[in-house]
């Protein structure tokens, strides 16, 4: 028998079609794993979905019960929680090193802020008690004199010691600087996004932009000395925690029942303060059935009120152990706050006055730039929900709708595609068969973490008034509404959407730009 080459091969594409219709299950995939999409969203990005109004809700969450005044008139401030003093009487029993605890500082902060040469104290004694920014801006105090060694027990400084010593500092005065160049740009209205401390690609490029439109600022050297002066040296200030913020933040869930016992391994310990930084898991199940969609902790809604990034806030507050409760002080960005519980008053968008012309582009899909008489006012920095989704040309800014909701039936957002019938005629690996959608819309309610954050403005194209099904809008994730996939249309940090809905009025002409 003559052996022929073309036999294997049909057996072979024989058995590759049979597999084929065997495994090609008729189901509508979800994204890979690996996609990088919103925590809760990895389904959802397959479904269409539209905004809708608030049910109009009061804005927030009801305090919890044991944040309600006990009596009428009463403070809910916990009585194991008192808000930092300035001064501090001393009682019997007390020490320099007791007190400095007590208000997070070290012993040696505390005496030189009250100008101590030693750490006697006296009962009745009135110690000043530095706030945070205090304790920040505070001189490091000299340290000890070393007791005298015998020439042979001392050792000289390894140059790798010194290196590593000096690298450390290098990295914080840099850090230092760019925090003070990151608030002061955020204080003058070219936002560079979450403040960190980190030269990323979009701070650089706000600072480029901020000296070619600044005179006064148009070299390097220039923009820091003006941002020096501006904040006086010092970008941090201080906030406490107070109840009404309650009504944002949502309550803890319950541990497991080990994690409350306080029974831990030291590994445990070790690791408490990134196991208290990991994101919660959170499904759409879970997502759609909160009636509001607060912040996750209390340390989010301080990250997003001083629109830093959370794990930045956690690191320049080494001093907060546990879950923050009312009357926590935090050292934060000294930038005006984002007062989420103002953020809605009305109205939220200004009348168009034809003597000053208001003017907005959306520049390389990574930034909205708005203009007033011709002059670039603000900049903020922008991302799309989803690839490919950008705009062209000329469009129109519309009216605002606070505290949006979003709602779906479940539909695929883009229809399966059609596979080829096998050469068998096989018909299992025709088109998959899709669950039908849903009767009812489903709702993810209003709140910060709504996906489309607290605002949403309309959009449509130059020729139209009908609202397209994308806009501007908030989000929930501002430290990487650049990197994740979501819903809704463009994204901005929330109190960024919450300044430029107040500057842009209704009827605004939109540039779509290269650069």
């Amino acid at each position: 028998m003559r052996y022929s080459p073309a036999r294997p091969l049909s057996l072979i594409v024989i058995a590759w079609l049979a597999c084929d219709g065997l495994f090609a299950q008729p189901v509508v995939k979800p994204l890979l794993a690996s996609a990088k999409v919103e925590p809760g969203l990895e389904v959802a990005v397959n479904w269409k979905w539209w905004v809708a109004p608030s049910e109009g809700k009061e804005w927030g969450m009801p305090l919890p019960e044991e944040l309600l005044p006990k009596t009428p008139g009463g403070s809910a401030l916990d009585k194991g929680t008192a808000v930092r003093p300035e001064t501090y009487e001393v009682k019997k029993g007390d020490a320099i090193i007791k007190i400095a605890r007590r208000f997070n500082m070290t012993s040696a902060q505390l005496m030189q802020f009250n100008e101590l040469k030693d750490d006697r104290i006296q009962i009745g004694q009135i110690l000043r008690i530095p706030t945070l920014a205090q304790l920040l801006a505070m001189t490091p105090p000299p340290p000890p004199p070393e007791p005298k060694k015998e020439v042979a027990e001392k050792k000289p400084v390894k140059a790798v010691e010194l290196f590593e010593f000096e690298s450390e500092y290098d990295e914080a005065r840099s850090e230092l600087d760019n925090v003070r160049l990151q608030v002061f740009l955020d204080r003058e209205g070219f936002s560079p996004g979450v403040i960190d401390g980190k030269e990323g690609a979009v701070f650089l490029k706000i600072c480029e932009v901020y000296q070619k439109t600044h005179a006064d600022a148009a070299t390097p050297g220039l923009l820091k000395a003006k941002a020096e002066a501006a904040l006086k040296n010092q970008p941090y200030t201080s906030y406490v925690l107070r109840v009404d913020d309650f009504k944002f933040i949502k309550p803890p869930k319950d541990e497991p029942v080990a994690a409350r016992s306080g029974r831990s391994s030291s590994k445990k310990k070790k690791n408490s303060k990134a196991a208290i930084a990991a994101p919660a898991l959170v499904t759409i199940d879970e997502l759609v059935a909160a009636d509001f969609l607060g912040y996750t902790s209390a340390w989010e809604f301080v990250a997003e009120r001083f629109h830093c990034d959370e794990e930045f806030l956690r690191r320049i507050n080494p001093q907060l152990k546990g879950v923050p409760v009312v009357g926590t002080e935090f050292q934060v960005p000294d930038v005006m706050p984002f007062e989420i519980e103002k953020a809605l008053d009305l109205p939220l968008q200004p009348v168009a006055d034809p003597q000053k012309p208001v003017t907005a582009a959306v520049i390389s899909l990574t930034r909205l730039e708005i203009s007033c008489e011709g002059k670039l006012i603000a900049v903020m920095p922008l991302s799309s929900a989803r690839p490919g989704l950008r705009g062209r040309g000329s469009w129109t800014v519309l009216d605002a709708i606070p505290q949006p909701r979003l709602a779906t039936k479940r539909e695929p957002r883009e229809p399966p595609k059609e596979k080829p019938a096998s050469a068998g005629g096989d018909i299992s690996s025709a088109s998959p068969v899709i669950e039908p959608p849903l009767e009812n819309e489903r709702f993810l309610a209003h709140g910060p973490n709504n996906p489309v954050g607290i605002i949403w403005i309309n959009l449509a194209k130059s020729d139209s008034t009908d609202p397209l099904p994308y806009g501007f809008h908030g989000t929930s994730i501002p430290s990487r509404m650049g990197t994740l996939q979501g819903i809704g249309g463009f994204r901005l940090a929330n109190w960024n959407i919450a300044r430029a809905v107040r500057l842009i009025p209704s009827g605004t002409a939109l540039q779509w730009k290269a650069q």
